[in-house]
């Protein structure tokens, strides 16, 4: 039974480290960097533009509490601001 279970053992240690090198391998390839910058480029601009919209409704609800009048966006800046 103890030679079967250090087998085993032995075994699924060897495909672990199999596994997980095969992984840094592709992370540390030229296509690997490339995948991870995109995912970092993709990442940062869906937080920017949550941010956005966050200050967006932050700025309206203030608007409306003091009782100001909204703020005019010019369709030209609209634009630049979704880009």
């Amino acid at each position: 039974m103890g030679r079967a279970f250090w087998f085993a053992a032995g075994a699924g240690a060897g495909l672990y480290g199999a596994v997980k090198a095969r992984r840094l391998a592709h992370r540390v390839s030229p296509a690997g960097v490339a995948d991870q910058a995109a995912a970092l480029r993709l990442g940062a601009r869906e937080l920017l533009d949550d941010v956005r919209a966050g200050a967006r409704e932050k700025e309206a609800e203030l608007t409306a509490q003091l009782g100001l009048r909204p703020r005019v966006v010019l369709p030209a800046l609209e634009e630049k601001d979704a880009s």
